[in-house]
């Protein structure tokens, strides 16, 4: 079986939630406080999702808010250039400023990250920012969890997800859980269940829906799938890094997609490109082993570079991957 998306829409895909700046350690294998210089890029979740998306021949379109400053006028020069529609990304009139991340690059194995997420433009989205007309042009909408942490913001976010449901559109839940901005284990995993049970396909590592689960430990993939298709999912995606991914299926069938294995320079950007890259294969009618492949290769290729978005694969070297290590 495949994901079957309706084909007569302008937008292949239209993700909601974070865009911000992320600053990435020029100098390597030293902590933050030893770092002196770091480069800009364009950071967030749905954001490197779409920019992405973008890279691999997708129509992408996305629905944020930014801080009305130069670092909201570099997100949005920046998608635009990369091909994204920025028609529904808003200024933030209120004085919020965009995100910043700041990253960490001790080792291959150990990378860090420090958020300064208080009080950020994007999780002031509100829902009357959110337009029916635009998402109604899209196969998909693309949502991550972080945009659910805060309202207005997550409001804005639900509001999405019924215009979508109502029109047709796929709704994509990756779970992107980032713990700065979040209250308790309690009010995420309340969250993050309401919006999995509304979706269409769900993506994320095995700890992050450990998260959803409220768990201590490491759950178990077959009690989360059992439950999340009591509800009217039609894919599972759990990621167990080094050791691949599996999608499962409504009727009981599971997928196992092998990790590539590369000379990593980060550990962060691989959930993105991973997302980008399996969505492009649903989209473009591939299977699901494929789509895996896709996502795995996509995810190696990124993790081998210093940026997260400007490092995002195309189909090309997708492909050349693929074949090399096949």
């Amino acid at each position: 079986m495949a994901l079957t998306f309706n084909q007569d829409r302008e937008y292949d895909i239209i993700a909601i939630g974070r865009a911000a700046i992320d600053l990435n350690a020029n100098e390597y294998n030293r902590p933050m406080e030893e770092t002196m210089t770091f480069t800009k890029y364009v950071g967030g979740s749905p954001a490197n999702i779409a920019i992405g998306s973008s890279k691999l021949g997708l129509k992408a379109g996305f629905i944020g808010k930014i801080s009305k400053d130069q670092h909201g006028n570099f997100i949005k020069q920046y998608m635009e250039e990369k091909g994204i529609d920025t028609s529904n990304i808003v200024y933030d009139t209120e004085g919020h400023k965009s995100g910043l991340t700041f990253t960490e690059i001790l080792s291959p194995e150990e990378c860090s990250i420090l958020m300064y997420r208080d009080e950020v433009a994007d999780l002031y989205l509100d829902s009357t920012e959110v337009s029916e007309d635009y998402i109604k042009k899209a196969k998909m909408l693309l949502v991550s969890g972080t945009a659910l942490a805060q309202s207005p913001s997550r409001e804005a976010v639900l509001q999405a997800i019924q215009y979508a449901k109502k029109n047709d559109v796929k709704v994509i839940f990756e779970l992107d859980y980032r713990p700065y901005t979040w209250k308790s284990a309690e009010e995420t995993a309340v969250y993050y269940s309401l919006v999995a049970e509304l979706s269409d396909v769900v993506i994320g590592t095995r700890d992050e829906y450990d998260v959803m689960e409220n768990l201590d430990s490491e759950g178990d993939n077959e009690k989360t799938v059992q439950h999340l298709f009591q509800h009217n999912i039609e894919l599972v995606v759990i990621k167990h890094g080094v050791d691949g991914s599996y999608a499962y299926e409504p009727d009981g069938t599971v997928h196992r997609g092998q990790a590539y294995k590369t000379k990593v320079l980060k550990t962060f950007g691989a959930g993105d490109s991973y997302a980008s890259a399996f969505l492009y294969a649903l989209v473009t009618e591939k299977d699901y082993e494929t789509a895996l492949k896709f996502g795995s290769a996509s995810a190696s290729i990124v993790v081998s570079k210093h940026s997260s978005s400007e490092a995002m694969p195309t189909v090309e070297e997708i492909e050349q991957l693929i074949r090399k290590r096949s």
